[in-house]
Order: C-alpha cells, then structure tokens, then sequence
C-alpha cells in the first residue's frame, strides 16, 4: 500500500469518520468539473466532515491530516443508480419463482448483504431499491444498518414490498385452491390503495412503487392492471407524506396513466410512445430504461452478442432511441438483482451503445440521478458543500464509459471504503 492510502486509512481509524475537523485532500487526479462535462488539472479535493469543503488549485492547498495521492486516476462523484433489487439475485442462478417462494427470508437478507458491499465497492454510493420481491420490509433493515454503519453499503432509498393490482402479479398460474404468497402488495380499489400506501409508509418507504401493467396470465403481453383513480390515490396519498412515486409500466396506456397521475419516474417503458414521451418530458417525468436488465434476459433465453437480435432488445433499443428524440429525462437504472449486484456500468454502457453521449451518461448517475431522488444539492457533483461521496476511476470515462468499472478508491462520506491501487 503506497504511504499516502496507509495515511489515509489510519485517519479513517482514528480520527473518528466524518465527525470532527480531520482534514483529507485529494490530490494529483483528474477532477470532473461540477457540471460533469470537462476535467480540472491541479486541482486539490478538500474533504471534512463528510463532505467537500472546497476544489482548490494545487498552489491554494489548505492544511490537512492527511492526503491521498489519485495521480493517473480521474475522480467522479459517487454513482446513482435509481433501479435495483438488493433482495434478488440473477436468473440464471434461480428463478424468479423460486426465489419467491423457495428462499428463507433470513437467508435473502443475508445475501442482500453481500449485494450491497458489492455494489458499494464498484462505486455505486447511493441506489434507489424498487422492491423487495416478497421479502415483506428486509429493504428498511438494510437501509438502517447502512446507516448505522453496520455493513458496507450505498445509501439507501426503499420502497418495501411495491403494490399491485390483485391478481396482477406473481408467483402465479398455481392451482387456485392454494393460497401462494406474491411478490408484491396486492390492492383493489383507490381505498384499497389508500391503505397500502400508508402501511409501506409507517413501516419505513422513502419512495412508493406500483406496478401499472403486468401480464394477465402467463405467456401473455403486459397490460394496464391499474386504473386512472387507483394511480392517482396512490400519487395523492404519498404526497401527503411528502413521498414521491415510481411506477413499473411497460405500455403506452399505463404509461400515460401514470403520468397524468403524477407519478415522478417510470420504469421500463418498452413500448412507450413518441407523444407519451414528450408528455413525460412535459411533466417533468423521468424514464428508466432498466436496458441491462432486458440484456440479461435476453442472455438466460439463449442469446449471444453477434446473435441477431431477439424482439425484447430490438424493442429496447428502439424505445430508448425514441427518448433521445423527444428529450425526456432519463435516470441510469438498471434492474440490477435480475443480473449481478456490481455490474450496474453495464447499463451506462448500454445506454452509450445505443446513442447516448458518454457525458450524458455519466450524467444519468451523478447529477440527473441525484435530481430525481431530490439531493441535486448534495449529491452527485463535485462540488463545495457537496457529500464526498466519490470514485477514483483508472480511465476516462467520458472518452470511454467502461472505464468506471476499473475503480480504484471509492469514498462514501470521506470515508475510505475500497482503495486497490
């Protein structure tokens, strides 16, 4: 370990982490500029307190107790990613199905763990988690040893188990006589989804997430399962609580719906269309376009790069072209736990491959990602005042978006989580 890391790491133990006037400069790399489109050259990262006291020149550098030395590395802002599922693992290990109803929930808390340090480690400081997929309120557990410093992990936003229409949702074409337990909360009515909302409420929700289409029996298309005046019960019922909604939809009709509801980020959209697009931009309505997770899929059913394309990807590719076109706002997120936890880049990547600028994207999980989850002042740029959540990369991810996978120091509230120089 070279001297300034080992510095580093003793402050980390013994100057009390983020508490106190303990000073830790970053100098000798490449800085990303606050709008997150051009590097600063030497230039000295001021952390305390947890969080960026000031980006000063080198010759402008302040006193300090210790330092760490990023020459030949660039320095991003902590990654955001606004769709994960800590509770799953990929498909290709286990089902679904059988996670559902196979695995002990102790047991998938356990390894939700792992999923979160790894996550954590490859320079993912904060996701939004869209569901516990049957695992009842494991999210608000994980979320509160996070903060309580009890494992390793990005900060934390939950929506416990998610909401569905009954009947809508899985695990499902069991013999009726067999009450199976489902993945989601199960509600009918605007009453019905009035309680729903409030009970994810008191048991912890930072977010609320309904499910606005789904299949209505298996091998057959999504369709909308949530009526207009059951979304907008939802939308109104989490704003009392001062909660934001995201909405899992995949049609053009649910799509629409949920916008008119006012929800604040639609997951997927497949098939959206140009014009519920441009009302989506409109209202200021964010889209997640979860292309890893479809990458994935695709993989499991047999698909191999250089394979024609099947169907799913062609539509993917297709709807996030059309995004592009009309200018709706969209989030990095990745539906990771459908493949692995650490891997989130691979949605960055796609999202390049398939017209976005590298800036864009990185912009998609720092500054834009920061926006939807309201910490646009606190998170996701380099800047004073800032959370020193950060990621100290090998290359440049603006010439080269895979270059966040070849993290080299990652730092979660000035504290240091993963150097491997």
């Amino acid at each position: 370990m070279r001297a300034p890391v080992f510095f580093a790491f003793l402050w980390l133990l013994l100057g009390a982490p983020g508490a106190g006037a303990a000073t830790l400069l970053l100098r000798g790399g490449r800085v990303l500029d606050a709008e997150g489109g051009r590097w600063l050259d030497g230039r000295v990262v001021v952390l305390e307190a947890g969080r960026i006291r000031a980006v000063l020149p080198e010759a402008q550098a302040v006193p300090a107790d210790s330092s760490i030395d990023l020459e030949g590395l660039y320095l991003v802002p902590g990654l955001i990613d606004l769709h994960t599922h800590l509770l799953l693992h990929p498909y290709n290990e286990a089902l679904w199905d059988d996670q559902v109803l196979k695995e002990a929930l102790e047991f998938r808390t356990l390894r939700a763990s792992v999923a979160a340090r790894r996550t954590l480690e490859a320079g993912w400081t904060t996701i939004r988690d869209l569901g516990t997929e049957g695992a009842g309120f494991a999210d608000v557990a994980l979320r509160d040893a996070i903060a309580a410093r009890l494992i390793p992990g990005p900060r934390l936003f939950v929506v416990t188990r998610a909401i569905v229409a009954v009947d809508c949702y899985g695990p499902s074409a069991f013999d009726r006589r067999w009450d199976v337990p489902q993945g989601a909360q199960e509600v009918n009515g605007a009453d019905g989804m009035r309680a729903a909302v409030r009970a994810q409420i008191a048991a912890g929700a930072d977010w609320i997430k309904v499910y606005a289409d789904y299949p209505r029996t298996r091998g057959a298309g999504a369709r909308p399962t949530l009526t207009l005046e059951e979304l907008r019960a939802a939308v109104d019922e989490a704003r009392a609580a001062a909660l934001p909604v995201a909405a899992h939809a995949v049609t053009d009709e649910a799509i629409e719906r949920c916008v008119e509801a006012g929800v604040r980020s639609i997951e997927h959209g497949l098939e959206v269309s140009t014009k519920v697009l441009r009302l989506m931009r409109g209202h200021g309505v964010v889209l997640c376009p979860t292309l890893a997770a479809y990458e994935a899929t695709a993989r499991y059913a047999g698909w191999k790069p250089g394979d024609p394309e099947p169907e799913v990807l062609r539509h993917s590719r297709a709807a996030f072209a059309r995004a592009l076109e009309a200018g709706t706002a969209i989030g990095c997120g990745s539906d990771a736990g459908v493949f692995a936890h650490g891997d989130n880049v691979r949605e960055l990547e796609l999202m390049v491959a398939y017209g976005m600028s590298r800036m864009q994207a990185l912009r998609a999980a720092t500054s834009g990602a920061a926006a939807v989850l309201g910490l646009g002042e606190e998170c996701g740029r380099i800047a004073p005042g800032f959370r020193a959540d950060l990621v100290a990369v090998r290359g440049d991810p603006l010439q080269d978006i895979a270059a966040l996978r070849q993290v080299a120091l990652v730092l979660q509230e000035g504290r240091v989580v993963r150097s491997q120089r």
